[in-house]
This record gives structure tokens, C-alpha cells and sequence, in this order.
């Protein structure tokens, strides 16, 4: 029977996807999305390929579906397969067509948001830098040599979609495109320009012929036939453009992103789940959570201003792949009891009414199918409500689903799976047994020089912007300048800068710094030196964390040291303006050791291990540690940079930047409207200590550990942090029926007389006992 049972799994694997395989149809009605004539209620989870690997990709997938996901949603990341104009990298974590393949093996839909811009806090929200420099060029706005490279670069993503047979008419899994992303935020700004633009970007992406429909979210006046969707913490307000739309949620977001210096943000599942609840109460027929898996921002061009290196978002499968718990199991509950109505949900439109202050009931009635959803919109009191001559407990808000319209198997308030923790055990780096590097470390280093040291080195009457100099090829660039003074003096240097952090040296001595934030990335400094009578040499050195990924002509937002730059009371008590100055600029650093280890005669073993000291490389070679558990690298005592293992950037590290003392709420009351500094953990510690090393970047010894310190540390307090099966606590609230009940509920629908004489209704508020004896009977009469 198991050998039968295979080959016809295989069998039918061939002919959903092989590339012979039947066509799909997809369109849509004002209800749903309509495949292969049938109206679907569906699941949807944001994955992005590139924050995690190949490897793990698979394994998030299985989970998303195990969790009651039918789609997988991805933006596609421009900037990741053209850094250079013409070459493109579809390779590793930027093998889509491989990931919207793994998606379909899986038997998963996909929902492909081209875009190309995407925001995602990532870097120059997905866009090439090299677009900037087109001439004439204008982002996002009806303005031809952006619209050409749109076009060619949205035509390239379909053709090769195209040609793997992975739209669903082609028998592939894509059933949903999206051409721009949020545009109407931001379309006010932009004026006449911006509305003929979102037409330009409908009629093209249309004329493309994918056979699926598009989508642009956040965009009120999309043009026909580009389905208008939501985006944020709640939609079920939300109203499609055209009665002949259906209500999409393309971005549910299941927690917030964490910035460099902020708190760790958290959304309460409860909360989550009232959001997704409400909105399919209310016509909704496609939820998409943003993210289902967040994962790591690898490479200094993933992450946008001072996003850190880690993506979690608090997601139902966080960073490095494991289900969090009970996020990821509550929500699989909701979903089971969500579609144990969908066959009403397709048929009809609620009907919606009042059953007292802040009670809403939706009904989906057509036929012998009956559904019900019961909210409960008070964020302080539980109310008893009653519905079809039937007395029902709504704890405050909270969503009861009644698949039968009599019995309550859902309430999003109502978790019924245990909590879990995360675990995290500890383990030094091992030097692999006669590695190169002082033998009582087991590290070798490289001195940054400070200022100017290349050859490709430039001046400039003035000072420059950042952006425009460096277009984005490295985080640094440098400002040199001599002055000479008839005596030594003690004076301040200010300097002001467009951002996003800056060192000042002083006749090649460190002389302080200046950081902006996430909120506010300008910075003015004021820094005390001392100059020597003669030549003084000036070095600052600016550098970006990540280019801005959001708002109205975000393109044209500056970066690095724009001025003034000056010295105040000078021995005379004048001040002496620099900016005006004849300066030198360096782009970059000279070393570039972290792709590459460097040649072995580069590297000082000889003495002691420089500690605590700015702009310098190391280098360690380490045995991976045992085991398949995820790991990641406790980065403290170190200060600001860059990490390489065996050639793979794992990001920016940053363990010094802390987060305020005050604002943290753990636990926090999910009742009540969400926001974005609602719930908040770490307050007082780092931001991130933890950065993810995936499992396929390790061989088991032999490996080259790889940093570049800018401000300062000690690589030798540096360990690993390996990620333990996370243990489950005793912390879970009532559910209304345990997961058997919900499970034979699922299985006995089709037979609703037979379910109507077995289930009693359960009241929540009486004896535990009867409430037990009268689910086991349920159980019983299911067997």
C-alpha cells in the first residue's frame, strides 16, 4: 500500500509541474481569486529567497505549508540579479526560478511581486545604484529613461518565468504578479506625473501577457484590470477600487523590522490573529503575512538605513527556520477553522450585523452551508453575545469562527499550543589544529591605514555627497585634508553630516565619532583636538549603513560629510571654515580581505593581538561546531563592522550600538490596536549580539572567520551561539475545542447532520469536566 500510495504522490507531482503539465486558469470575481473556475479563500506567507539559503529552503517552505499556507509570496529583488548594468546574478540565494520551483514541489502557489521597487528595508529599496546615474533620469514617476529600464528589467523577470513553464497557465505555480509597491504613500508628491505613471505601469505589466492577474498594493486608483490590495497591521476596512474586485491583503505584517540602536519589536499572536480573522470576516478572501519568515540580511546591500543584520520579524518561523511558538501553531489553527468555511465564504457575501456595542456578526449563509464570524471589537471587556437563539462567550478582542454557524471552533484570543523559548547554548571558536595565526589566539590581523592610501585616490575643490561618489560600491569614503598653523592650538572640530556615521583623525589619531539613527540620520559633532604648529593632516572617514529604501524621492536623500566642517577658536579666537577647501577623497578602504582572505604574508601573527583599537582586519580559522542545530556568532566585545565566513558576507555587525532604557512592554496586553512601538523587548542592551551563520556556509573544519573593526574590540571574546530545540512551557489559554475536535470537525463537515446530532455546544464559562466529557463525546461519535 506505502509503495503505491509514493508512486502515485509521484505521479501526481509530474503532472502538476513537470513542464508538460496541465494549464491553470486564473482570474478573479469581486468574491476571490478564481482557479480553474473554483473561488479560492487562501493563505498567503512572505518569503524572501535571498534572506535565507538554498538549503534552508525547502525545510521553511514545508513548514509554511504545514502551518495551512496555500501561497508563498517573494518580492524580486533588482538590485540583487543586476548590480551592474547587463550582468545579471541568478545564482545561490539569487536563484529565483530555483525557489519558485522548491515552492512548487511543495504543491504551494506563488505570488511573485516584481515590483521592481520594493522597499522591504532593503537596500535603496531594491533598486540598483547604477540606475541613478542614467542621464535625465527619474524614479517612480512618468519619465521615460526610468520607464524603459522598469520595462526591461519587469520583461526580463517574465520571459524568464516564461520560459521555465511557471505561470499557472503554463502548468507552474505562479498565480499573482505585482508591478510597484505602495506607490499611493507617496503618488501626492509626485503630482500629474505620478498618475500617468501607475497607468504607464499597469498597460506594461499587463501587455506582458503572464496569464495571471497583477496587483498593486497601497494604490487606490489602480487601473483596470490591476487589482487595488492592503497593507498593514488591519485591512478588514478595507475596500477594493471596483466591485469587481475581490478584498486582498498583500502585507498583514506579523511583527516589525529592527533597527540598529532601537528595541526588539513583537506583535502578540492573539493580535495577529484578530487582524486576519476580521479580515476574512469582512469579504476577505486573500491574507498575506509580511513576513511568515523573515530571516538575515546578508551582505552590506540587503539591509536599508540602519536595519540590522537580522530580518526575524517575529515571524511564525524565525530567523534560522524553527517555528515560534505559539504563533506558528495558533495560526494554524485559525486557518484550519477558516476553511472549514470556505465553502460558504465562496458562495456568498456576508451579511453583516449588530449584536451590541462593539459585537459584530458576519454570516456567509447560501444553501445547506452556514459560517459565522463573531467579533468581539472591545479592547477591555468580554462580552456574552447571543446568535441564533444561542448564547456565545467573545472575550475582548477576539474573533469567534462557527464553521456550522452553531459551534465555535476558533477564537483568536483562545490559544490551545504551548509556548516555547528560545534556547540558545554557547561554544568558543576552535582553531583547527595547525591553522597560521598567533598560536595563543588563534587570530592574525591587518592595520587599516588611516586616510588616503590608493593610488586611485582623487581631489576635489569643496566637499562631496556620498552617494553620488562612491555609487554605493562600499560603505566608506574618505576626507583628507593639510592645513598648516603658525603654532600648536586646542580647538573644536565641527563637522556636519548628512549621515550615516563618521571618525574623525587628527594627524592619524583617532578623535571621536558621530552616529545617526534610524529616525534621524543627520549628525553635528563637536569634537575637541589638539593641533600642532606646522602641517596638520585631517582625515574623516563617512560611511553609510544601508541607503534609503522609502518615501517620495528617497533617490535623491544624501549621505556623507556635506558640511561645514570647521574650527572653532583658533589661538587668535577666529574660526576657520574647511569646507571650502581643496580635499582629497579615497572611495573605500585598502584592504579588501573579507571576500578573500588575503595572501598569508599579509597577516601579523608575530606579536601580541591588537585589542580595542579602530580600523583593522582579522582573521581566525575555526572547526565548525557538531551537530545540524542552527548557529550564529555572539559578536561581543566587539565594536562596528563587517563579518566574512569563508568568503560569505554575514552581514554588518554592530553589538555596541544599545537600545534606550525605557519603552519595553514583555509581556504586553494584545488587546487593542497594534503599532510598531506597541510591544518592545531589549530595552538597555544591543540590538542584535546574535548574527546568523547558515549551516551550508560551514565545512566542518578549515574555516576562515574574516572581520573588519572599525570603531573597536576584541575578536577573542567572540563565540559561537548554537540554537537549541526550544522546550515548551505550560503557558497556553483555553481553546474552544482541542485539536482532535477541530481535526473531526474538519473530517465530518461533509456530513452536517451527522455533526450537528454529535457536537454539543461547549460553554467556556461552566465546568471544565463537562466541557471535557462533552468534547470526548464528539470525538467519540467521530471515530
Amino acid at each position: 500500500m506505502r509503495a503505491s500510495q509514493t508512486l502515485f504522490l509521484l505521479l501526481w507531482f509530474f503532472c502538476i509541474y513537470a513542464p508538460t503539465s496541465f494549464s491553470t486558469n486564473v482570474t478573479y470575481d469581486h468574491r476571490a481569486l478564481v482557479i480553474d473556475g473554483k473561488r479560492r479563500v487562501l493563505v498567503s506567507g512572505s518569503i524572501h529567497y535571498p534572506r535565507s539559503t538554498p538549503e534552508m529552503w525547502p525545510d521553511i517552505i514545508q513548514k509554511s505549508k504545514d502551518g495551512g499556507l496555500d501561497v508563498i509570496e517573494t518580492y524580486v529583488f533588482w538590485n540583487l540579479h543586476e548590480p551592474v548594468r547587463g550582468q545579471y546574478n541568478f545564482e545561490g540565494r539569487a536563484d529565483l526560478v530555483k525557489f519558485v520551483k522548491t515552492v512548487a514541489a511543495a504543491g504551494l502557489y506563488v505570488h511573485l511581486r516584481i515590483g521592481p521597487y520594493a522597499c522591504a528595508e532593503w537596500n535603496y529599496g531594491g533598486f540598483p545604484v547604477w540606475l541613478h546615474f542614467i542621464p535625465g533620469i527619474q524614479f517612480r514617476t512618468d519619465n521615460k529613461p526610468f520607464k524603459d529600464e522598469m520595462k526591461r528589467f519587469t520583461a526580463k523577470i517574465v520571459d524568464m518565468m516564461k520560459k521555465e513553464n511557471l505561470y499557472a497557465p503554463q502548468g507552474g505555480p505562479i498565480i499573482l504578479s505585482q508591478i510597484e509597491n505602495e506607490y499611493g504613500n507617496v503618488d501626492e508628491h509626485y503630482g500629474p506625473a505620478g498618475k500617468s505613471y501607475i497607468k504607464w505601469a499597469g498597460s506594461m505589466a499587463t501587455s506582458l501577457d503572464t496569464g495571471v492577474p497583477w496587483v498593486m498594493c497601497q494604490q487606490a486608483d489602480a487601473p483596470d484590470p490591476i487589482i487595488n490590495a492592503c497593507n498593514g497591521f488591519y485591512c478588514h476596512q478595507f475596500k477594493p477600487n471596483s466591485n469587481s474586485k475581490p478584498k486582498m491583503f498583500t502585507e498583514n505584517w506579523s511583527g516589525w523590522f529592527l533597527g540598529f540602536g532601537g528595541p526588539v519589536p513583537y506583535r502578540p499572536v492573539e493580535d495577529l490573529a484578530f487582524s486576519v480573522a476580521r479580515f476574512y470576516q469582512l469579504g476577505g478572501t486573500f491574507n498575506n503575512y509580511y513576513m511568515y519568515h523573515g530571516g538575515t540580511n546578508f551582505g552590506r546591500t540587503s539591509g536599508g538605513p540602519f536595519i540590522s543584520t537580522s530580518y526575524d520579524y517575529d515571524a511564525p518561523i524565525d530567523e534560522y527556520g524553527i517555528v515560534r511558538q505559539p504563533k506558528w501553531g495558533h495560526l494554524k489553527d485559525l486557518h484550519k477553522a477558516i476553511k472549514l468555511c470556505e465553502e460558504a465564504m465562496i458562495a456568498t457575501d456576508p451579511t453583516i450585523s449588530s449584536l451590541g456595542s462593539n459585537i459584530e456578526a458576519a454570516v456567509y449563509k447560501t444553501g445547506s452551508a452556514c459560517a459565522a464570524f463573531l467579533a468581539n471589537n472591545n479592547d477591555k471587556s468580554d462580552e456574552n453575545v447571543t446568535f441564533n437563539g444561542n448564547s456565545y462567550h467573545v472575550p475582548a478582542w477576539s474573533v469567534s469562527i462557527l464553521p456550522d454557524c452553531k459551534n465555535v471552533v476558533h477564537n483568536t484570543a483562545k490559544i490551545n499550543v504551548a509556548s516555547t523559548t528560545s534556547s540558545f547554548t554557547t561554544e568558543s571558536l576552535k582553531e583547527k589544529t595547525g591553522s597560521s595565526g598567533d598560536s595563543s589566539t588563534g587570530w592574525s590581523w591587518i592595520t587599516e591605514p588611516v586616510g588616503i592610501s590608493k593610488t586611485d585616490s582623487f581631489t576635489k575643490f569643496g566637499l562631496v555627497e556620498q552617494l553620488n561618489t562612491t555609487g554605493d560600491r562600499s560603505d566608506y569614503l574618505w576626507y583628507s585634508l593639510s592645513i598648516d598653523l603658525d603654532a600648536g592650538t586646542k580647538t573644536d572640530l565641527q563637522i556636519e553630516s548628512l549621515g550615516h556615521a563618521l571618525h574623525a583623525f587628527i594627524n592619524g589619531k583617532f578623535a571621536g565619532s558621530g552616529t545617526g539613527t534610524k529616525n534621524k540620520a543627520a549628525i553635528k559633532v563637536d569634537i575637541p583636538v589638539t593641533l600642532v604648529a606646522g602641517k596638520n593632516t585631517i582625515d574623516l572617514l563617512s560611511l553609510t549603513v544601508g541607503l534609503k529604501n522609502y518615501g517620495a524621492f528617497y533617490d535623491l536623500r544624501g549621505a556623507g560629510i556635506t558640511g561645514p566642517v570647521t574650527l572653532k577658536s583658533l589661538n587668535n579666537g577666529s574660526s576657520l571654515d574647511l569646507s571650502s577647501k581643496t580635499w582629497t577623497y579615497q572611495i573605500g578602504l585598502k584592504g579588501d580581505f573579507g571576500p578573500s582572505s588575503g595572501s598569508s604574508g599579509q597577516w601579523n601573527s608575530q606579536s601580541n593581538l591588537p585589542t580595542n583599537q579602530p580600523l583593522i582586519w582579522y582573521k581566525t580559522n575555526f572547526i565548525a561546531p557538531s551537530g545540524k542545530e542552527p548557529v550564529a556568532f555572539n559578536m561581543t566585545g566587539m565594536g562596528k563592522g563587517e563579518a566574512w565566513v569563508n568568503g560569505q558576507s554575514i552581514g554588518r555587525y554592530w553589538p555596541t550600538n544599545i537600545a534606550p532604557n525605557e519603552g519595553c512592554t514583555d509581556p504586553c496586553n494584545y488587546r487593542g490596536s497594534y503599532h510598531a512601538s506597541k510591544c518592545l523587548r531589549n530595552c538597555g542592551k544591543p540590538s542584535q549580539l546574535l548574527y546568523h551563520v547558515p549551516r551550508s556556509w560551514l565545512r566542518p573544519e578549515g574555516n576562515t572567520l574574516v572581520l573588519f573593526e572599525e570603531t573597536g574590540g576584541n575578536p577573542k571574546q567572540i563565540s559561537f551561539a548554537i540554537r537549541q530545540i526550544e522546550s515548551a512551557s505550560s503557558h497556553k489559554s483555553a481553546s474552544p475545542l482541542p485539536h482532535k475536535v477541530l481535526s473531526c470537525f474538519q473530517g465530518a463537515s461533509s456530513n452536517r447532520a451527522a455533526l450537528d446530532e454529535a457536537i454539543v455546544e461547549l460553554d467556556y464559562q461552566g465546568d471544565p469536566c463537562e466541557g471535557v466529557t462533552k468534547s470526548l463525546a464528539v470525538e467519540a461519535s467521530c471515530a
